[in-house]
C-alpha cells in the first residue's frame, strides 16, 4: 500500500500548531466548514462544502498524543488512514500530513487529483493561521464556479514576474515550469521538452496572464493594483460544469499562499519542505 507525506515549515511554536490540529474552532479556520473534536471521547470530525465527499460521519479517531492525531477517513468509497503532526528536524518546526493509501503521481483521474492537492491547500492555510496571518481560502466542492480573489501587498509587475519567471515560480510553487513568455507561446508544468500537449499563452501583459489547455480549459490571472496592493482574480473556465477540475484548482490555490508570503514577508523561505509522494518524476519538484 502506497503512503505519502507532505511537510511544510513554520515559525510557529509546536504548542500553537497542535492546538490548530486538535480543536474544532481552529479546524474551522484552516480545514473545513464544520468540525467537532473530543479527543478523550474518541471523536474527530470535519465536514461541509470545503471537504470532498463532505457529509458528516466519514472520520473515525484512531489515536492521538501530544504531537499528533490519527484518524481514518472514508472518501470516495476508500478508507484512508491519516496522521497530522508536528515534527522537529534540523532546527526547523514542521507540520506533516501522512496519508495511506496515497495516489501515484500522474494518475490523472479527478478523485486522485483531489487527493493530491487537498492537503497542500489545507497546509498552506494552516501555516498562515498559526503564524497569525490571514488564511488564503478554500475550495467549494458544492459549486462548479472556480473564481478566487485575494490581495497581495505587491505591485502587479512583481506578481506577473513571479508567474512567468521559471526560477521565481519554482520557489513559491515548489515545482518547475517553462514558458515562452508571449501571446501564442507554450507553457508547461515541468518542461516543454517533455510535455506533449502544452498549454498556450493567450494573454500576457502587465496586468493579465491567461493559459488555454488542451480540451479548452482556460486559466487566467487578472491583476489590479492600488495603493501598494494588488487584487489578484484567478479564474478557471471552459470545463464541463458537471465535472469541475477541483484537483488542479486546489493545486493553484495552495501555491498562492506561498506566493503571497514570498512577496510580503522579509526573509521569506518557501513553506514547502518535502513531498514524499509515490511516483513523482525526478526534477519536477523544487524544494529547499
Amino acid at each position: 500500500m502506497s503512503t505519502g507525506t507532505i511537510r511544510v515549515r513554520t515559525s510557529a511554536p509546536a504548542e500553537r500548531i497542535y492546538r490548530a490540529l486538535t480543536t474544532a474552532d481552529d479546524l474551522r479556520m484552516w480545514l473545513a466548514e464544520h468540525a467537532h473534536v473530543d479527543l478523550e471521547g474518541g471523536e474527530y470530525e470535519f465536514w461541509g462544502r470545503h471537504t470532498p465527499d463532505g457529509e458528516r460521519g466519514r472520520q473515525k479517531l484512531l489515536g492521538f498524543d501530544d504531537r499528533s492525531v490519527r484518524y481514518s477517513w472514508l472518501l470516495y468509497g476508500t478508507e484512508y488512514t491519516l496522521e497530522l503532526g508536528v515534527e522537529e528536524r534540523d532546527g526547523e518546526t514542521l507540520i506533516a500530513v501522512t496519508q495511506s493509501p496515497y495516489p501515484t503521481w500522474g494518475v490523472g483521474d479527478d478523485q486522485s487529483e483531489v487527493l493530491q492537492t487537498f492537503w497542500p491547500l489545507a497546509l498552506g492555510n494552516l501555516v498562515e493561521l498559526v503564524e497569525g496571518r490571514p488564511v488564503l481560502g478554500f475550495c467549494d466542492f458544492t459549486s462548479p464556479e472556480q473564481r478566487f480573489e485575494f490581495d497581495i501587498a505587491a505591485t502587479p509587475a512583481a506578481i506577473i514576474d513571479a508567474l512567468t519567471d521559471p526560477a521565481v515560480f519554482a520557489r513559491w510553487f515548489g515545482a518547475r515550469m517553462e514558458i515562452e513568455p508571449h501571446v501564442g507561446g507554450r507553457w508547461a508544468m515541468g518542461s516543454l521538452a517533455e510535455e506533449e500537449n502544452p498549454a498556450k499563452v493567450i494573454a500576457l501583459d502587465e496586468a493579465n496572464l491567461a493559459l488555454e489547455f488542451p480540451g479548452g480549459m482556460v486559466t487566467s490571472w487578472e491583476l489590479k493594483g492600488s495603493e501598494g496592493k494588488t487584487r489578484l482574480t484567478f479564474v478557471q473556465s471552459g470545463f464541463d460544469p458537471a465535472s469541475p477540475p477541483y484537483g488542479p484548482w486546489m493545486g493553484w490555490l495552495s501555491g498562492f499562499a506561498d506566493l503571497r508570503r514570498m512577496l510580503e514577508l522579509p526573509g521569506w523561505r518557501p513553506m514547502w519542505h518535502s513531498f514524499d509522494i509515490p511516483g513523482v518524476p525526478d526534477g519536477v519538484l523544487v524544494l529547499e
